[in-house]
């Protein structure tokens, strides 16, 4: 009998990435290892609960949602959450940065220094370098000066990075749109007394994720099904993203649809040989540029 396991999405590190699962075990993630896994038949996607508490009635959600949580559980998570701004009296200190993920794509964010980078990690930030240090309402007035005064948004859609991770300029490339968005915020008039700036110092995740020489991409799963399988050689990891190397070519697997199912692990024999994956998967253009000790 295959043993049942429930996963809690990918953890980032400075060390890399690695899948979570319930009871704290982890799976690292790196570059040419085999990931296998199905969901149990019959299974039925389940809301996973809100900041750290299981769901009082286990919900069932949809598929092909990222969050996997019911509408209360969401409406919980969101209340303690900096993105909602209902921690205006918040103490701790937090970051303003720039983050590249691709030709034309920077945005503007904040996330607390108790983080380190992790945000940026977690959003898959192939470049990047902090603005400055304050106060979270002051952080909060330089994202929106930036919005404002540069036109720099605060969200990328995940589908848009996906597109140019196979396709990536050089190191000096990528420095050099976030180097002159830098110098011309701090050019800018209207900054939060209390926030400090930060010199230009950029950051690069291109090694850690592994997108040297990435395949261009040519499906992406859009939900996991009862009964469905996926088997692959992980060639990056970039955020939430599994770049998986199979039989149709590279599949992008967003591990936050693993979350909420019962997975098992699987052998070479019980994935299809032909493609790798039988979850539904929305196909990209040839021209895109997208005792076990856990499941693999």
């Amino acid at each position: 009998m295959r043993r049942v396991w429930t996963c809690s999405g990918l953890r980032w590190s400075g060390d890399g990435p690695v899948l979570v699962w319930g009871g704290g075990r982890a799976s690292p993630l790196v570059p040419g290892r085999r990931i296998a896994f199905g969901v149990v038949d019959g299974g039925v996607r389940t809301c996973v609960g809100a900041r750290g508490n299981a769901c009082p009635v286990r919900v069932a959600v949809s598929p092909r949602g990222t969050g996997a949580r019911c509408e209360e559980c969401a409406r919980l998570d969101r209340a303690h959450s900096v993105a909602a701004d209902t921690l205006a009296d918040d103490p701790r200190p937090y970051r303003v940065y720039l983050a590249w993920f691709g030709p034309g794509l920077v945005k503007v964010g904040i996330t607390r220094v108790e983080r380190g980078s992790t945000r940026l990690l977690e959003q898959g930030a192939v470049t990047f370098s902090w603005l400055g240090q304050g106060p979270l309402m002051a952080a909060r007035r330089a994202e929106e000066l930036l919005r404002a005064a540069l036109g720099v948004p605060d969200r990328i859609p995940y589908a848009d990075k996906r597109a140019v991770r196979a396709a990536l300029p050089g190191a000096g490339e990528r420095v050099a749109e976030i180097r002159e968005l830098h110098g011309r915020a701090g050019d800018l008039d209207g900054w939060p007394e209390s926030l400090r700036r930060a010199a230009f110092e950029p950051v690069d995740h291109t090694d850690l994720f592994g997108l040297a020489g990435l395949p261009p991409a040519r499906g992406v799963v859009r939900e996991l099904a009862a009964g469905g399988s996926a088997g692959g050689e992980l060639c990056a990891a970039a955020g939430p993203d599994l770049h998986l190397l199979t039989g149709r070519g590279v599949v992008v697997l967003d591990t936050r649809l693993m979350t909420g199912w019962d997975l098992t692990g699987v052998g070479s024999t019980d994935v299809d040989q032909d493609s790798g994956i039988t979850f539904p998967v929305r196909e990209l253009p040839a021209t895109d540029t997208g005792v076990q000790d856990g499941l693999f």
